[in-house]
């Protein structure tokens, strides 16, 4: 089958993206739309907003975790200002009776809420799927399996690795903090009763952080738990610590776990579990010294350990003789089938991500790029990268000028960091900061 040609794609993306970021600020009044809302077969429900005057672009919207409350768009606003531009809108709540952690659902709801636009709203000339955080794996199995119903994929921010590497190098670095700060906690990291329970278990894990990081030890332990974890050591408001600077490194990791993250990914676990139907992370049998060896931050932790005089081997050796943790064959099955990307590329797809993601690591994107390589699909896969800290969190003249190098079928070879800091540059609008930049190895594979 010939590859879809996007000599319009481009223009198409960026505008609509780049209206999304801007804002309602730059429109002049707001246009009137159509709405129209529905339930598919399996109780989703969809909706779509369709302006008076439709360029013909329909811009497919697939949510990140949370609520499974059908949107179109990122917030009211951004709707507002898209339909401004032109641009028809569709997306789905995933099934609503399930988890947030709405895997099972998404891809066939996503598919279902185009072809109801279809028949009930009008044809598109172009389909433009685009997804953010969770919805970006969601975007990227659209791009897997889409032929013939998109025309491209932008991934924001996705998490790309899938659940099942999500879960495992989160319970490493859970399993790290609970062993060395709250063993009363380390065997009630999996199989949790509750979204509460949860919740509970992570604000004890975050204060027995918070006392950890009062001494070198623990916050030498705390760095072997953030390189587990494939944490930033780039933290909001701060300025990106330099490469020897260990102290540093590990004083912004910690900043990410005070302000919250634990209390975020600890609850997500549960709904994940709720998803698969049980456990679907262990670690019995993991070396967490080799898992260290692998890990971009190796000589920060041993760095920190011989300033605070520890003994990083025994701590290994321990982690490792403790690792117990077995998963549920069926769940974890389950969350391969439903939760993982890169096994093929139909159409086209573009990730962007941070360099310095607290809550999906940049690392993700290696995991996802190998994946897409050894499927043979690598020349439909371009990835963008911008140095800057936090989740999703681009400026708009970023997504324009990486949109620009989209050409008819395949990547712009071309498409140099300089070169795309130019075209930014020259668009005048609120700055970019690309980078020539390669993921390290996603930690915490198995």
């Amino acid at each position: 089958m010939p590859r879809p040609r996007l000599s319009t794609l481009a223009a198409a993306c960026a505008t609509a993206l780049a209206t999304a970021l801007i804002g309602p600020a730059t429109s002049a009044q707001a246009t009137t739309a159509d709405h129209y809302s529905g339930t598919l077969s399996d109780g989703a429900t969809w909706i779509a907003d369709k302006p008076m005057r439709w360029n013909g672009s329909l811009l497919l919207f697939s949510h990140g975790f949370g609520p499974t409350t059908a949107a179109d768009a990122p917030s009211t606003a951004v709707r507002q200002a898209l339909l401004n531009a032109g641009y028809a809108l569709v997306g789905s709540s995933y099934d609503p009776n399930g988890s947030m952690w709405a895997l099972d659902s998404a891809e066939r709801d996503q598919f279902a809420a185009l072809n109801t636009f279809r028949r009930q709203v009008g044809t598109p000339t172009r389909v433009i799927s685009v997804g953010q955080s969770m919805g970006g794996l969601i975007n990227a199995q659209v791009a897997r399996d889409g032929v013939g119903r998109v025309d491209g994929s932008l991934g924001l921010c996705g998490l790309v690795a899938g659940g099942v590497d999500l879960d495992n190098y989160q319970l490493d670095a859970e399993y790290t903090l609970a062993a060395f700060f709250d063993p009363a906690d380390a065997d009630k990291l999996v199989n949790l009763d509750s979204q509460t329970d949860a919740g509970a278990l992570a604000d004890r894990l975050t204060k027995a952080v918070e006392t950890a990081q009062q001494t070198p030890a623990g916050r030498a332990r705390i760095a072997l738990a953030a390189a587990y974890l494939n944490l930033a050591d780039w933290a909001p408001g701060r300025q990106p610590p330099a490469r020897d600077d260990f102290a540093g490194q590990e004083e912004q990791q910690y900043a990410w776990l005070a302000q919250g993250l634990l209390g975020f990914i600890v609850p997500a676990r549960w709904s994940v579990e709720q998803s698969a139907g049980g456990n679907t992370s262990w670690n019995k049998g993991v070396d967490y010294a080799g898992l260290l060896r692998k890990s971009a931050h190796a000589k920060q932790v041993e760095a920190l350990y011989r300033d605070a005089g520890l003994d990083l081997r025994n701590d290994l050796n321990r982690l490792t003789r403790g690792a117990d943790v077995t998963a549920d064959p069926a769940a974890v099955a389950h969350l391969k089938r439903t939760s993982t990307a890169g096994q093929g590329l139909a159409v086209p797809l573009l990730d962007i991500h941070t360099t310095a993601d607290q809550l999906v690591p940049v690392e993700q994107e290696s995991a996802f790029a190998g994946r897409v390589r050894r499927a043979g699909d690598t020349a439909l896969l371009r990835q963008a990268y911008v140095a800057r800290q936090s989740h999703c969190n681009f400026t708009i003249a970023e997504v324009l000028a990486v949109e620009h190098r989209l050409e008819t079928g395949h990547w712009d070879t071309s498409a140099t960091t300089a070169e795309l800091q130019h075209s930014a540059d020259e668009l005048g609008l609120d700055g970019a900061a690309f980078t020539d930049y390669r993921p390290n190895r996603l930690t915490g594979t198995r």
